[in-house]
C-alpha cells in the first residue's frame, strides 16, 4: 500500500504531535485510536479569593482591594467636602495640635502621665507603608513603648484596612492585627473625616478628649481628630513611592495651607490638655 493510502489515524500524529501543551480534540481522538496517552488537562488558575488570602498572608493588600483603594484616594468625596468646608469657614480644624517627623518623636510615657487614656493611629504612612500590612521596621520600638505605656488602649483607624469598602470581610484587619501584636483595628463604615468618633470611644471606654489622633493626613487625620476633641499629631509621610500622583500633589497642597493658616495667625481647637502636651515631643528620635 502506498504512503497515500495509509490510514488517517496512522499519518495523524506526525502532523500533530500528542505532546502539545493544550487540550485539542483531534489530538483526544488521534491518541485513543493510537494507543498514546492523553495530555493531562490543564489545571485550573486560582480564584481571586485565594489569591486575595495568598497576598494578605504576605503582607501585601489584595490587589483589588488596593487598586480600588488608589482609586478611592484619588477622590475622597468625604476629603473633598472636608476640604471646602475648612478652607472656607474653619481652617482651625485642618491644624494640628503638634506635629513631629514621625512616631519616635514622641514622648508617649510623657503622655500618659498628662491623662490621656488611649492611642489612634492612622496606618498608611504613619505605621506602615502605604497599601503593606506590616510595620515600618524603624518604628518597632516607638510603638512597643506606646504599648507599654497604654497596655490595651492602642488602635489603628484606617480609611483602607478595617474599613468596610475595602476591607468587606475584615481580613486585612485580622492579617494586620497578626502582624502587629497587641494591636487592634477598629472596624468602620465611612471614611474619615466623616462620621462620628461612637465607635472608637466605646471602644477605649472614654470621650475621645482623652485620646490621642496620630496620622499623616491633614484633611482626613487631623481635621476628624479635631471635629470630635482628640489631641491630634501630625507625622510626615516616610515612603511616597506606593502613593498615587494625586494623593502626593494634594498632600503638598495640605502643608501650604497649614503654613498659610499658620501665618494669618490660625490656631487648632483648644485643649485641655495641649500646654503640656507640647512638653512630649523629644528633640531627637528614640
Amino acid at each position: 500500500m502506498s504512503p497515500m493510502a495509509l490510514p488517517f489515524t496512522q499519518t495523524q500524529p506526525s502532523l500533530l504531535p500528542s505532546h502539545l501543551p493544550f487540550p485539542n480534540p483531534i489530538t483526544r481522538v488521534v491518541a485513543s485510536s493510537t494507543g498514546l496517552p492523553s495530555p493531562p488537562p490543564r489545571r485550573p488558575s486560582p480564584g481571586r479569593r485565594e489569591k486575595r488570602r495568598d497576598r494578605i498572608e504576605m503582607g501585601v493588600s489584595s490587589s483589588t482591594s488596593s487598586w480600588r483603594r488608589a482609586l478611592g484616594q484619588r477622590f475622597n468625596r468625604e476629603g473633598a467636602a472636608s476640604f471646602l468646608g475648612v478652607a472656607v469657614t474653619e481652617p482651625h480644624l485642618a491644624l494640628p495640635h503638634l506635629s513631629v517627623p514621625d512616631i519616635r518623636w514622641v514622648d508617649w510615657p510623657a503622655l500618659r502621665r498628662l491623662g490621656f487614656r488611649g492611642v489612634v493611629f492612622d496606618k498608611d504612612n504613619t505605621l506602615t507603608a502605604p497599601y503593606s500590612l506590616a510595620l515600618w521596621p524603624p518604628l518597632s520600638p516607638s510603638l512597643r513603648l506606646c504599648q507599654t505605656s497604654f497596655p490595651g488602649s492602642v488602635a489603628v483607624f484606617s480609611n483602607s484596612t478595617g474599613l468596610k469598602q475595602y476591607d468587606p470581610d475584615g481580613a486585612e484587619a485580622k492579617a494586620l492585627e497578626e502582624s502587629i501584636e497587641g494591636i487592634r483595628i477598629i472596624k468602620h463604615e465611612v471614611k474619615k473625616p466623616s462620621g462620628t468618633a461612637e465607635d472608637i470611644e466605646r471602644y477605649f471606654g472614654c470621650p475621645a478628649s482623652l485620646l490621642v489622633m496620630v496620622g499623616d493626613r491633614v484633611f482626613t487625620d487631623v481635621v476628624y481628630g479635631n471635629k470630635h476633641g482628640f489631641l491630634t499629631i501630625l507625622t510626615d509621610p516616610f515612603s511616597l513611592s506606593g502613593e498615587p500622583f494625586i494623593v502626593n500633589q494634594v498632600r503638598t497642597l495640605e502643608r501650604l495651607l497649614v503654613n498659610y493658616w499658620r501665618k494669618k495667625g490660625s490656631q487648632p481647637p483648644k485643649h485641655a490638655l495641649l500646654s503640656g502636651a507640647r512638653q512630649c515631643i523629644k528633640v531627637s528620635p528614640l
